[in-house]
């Protein structure tokens, strides 16, 4: 039996609130829906923790789909998902760039590739 796969790293956790179903990233305080306030995995023995958080809070009915999203760091710090699937949970749709998270987060539409 070969070893577990490690995850792609840097990382961080992504999920879904439970009650507003929001996106939301595990941060030092706790959930955040803000990806500059996520907690970063650099190794694999962060990456356990973050892992062992997520699984946690879904055992609680805090969160759902809690998962390790590989990311690459912007110009500003902020860690943008490296997978199209993920910035689309991140900014939302890009019918109107001008509401929502996108309008909500200035500037992280530009960092991750979704421009207008």
């Amino acid at each position: 039996m070969s070893a577990a796969k490690p995850p792609p790293l840097p990382a961080i956790l992504i999920a879904n609130d439970l009650l507003s179903g929001d996106v939301v990233f595990y941060g030092d305080g706790g959930w955040t829906r803000h990806p500059a306030e996520a907690l970063l995995a650099e190794d694999v023995a962060a990456a356990g923790r973050l892992t062992a958080a997520g699984a946690e809070a879904m055992r609680l009915n805090r969160v759902v789909d809690a998962y390790l999203v590989d990311v690459e760091l912007s110009a500003g710090g902020v860690p943008v998902p490296r997978h199209f699937r993920e910035r689309f949970r991140l900014l939302g749709p890009t019918i109107r760039p001008d509401l929502g998270k996108q309008a909500e987060f200035p500037g992280l539409a530009a960092q991750s590739g979704r421009t207008r």
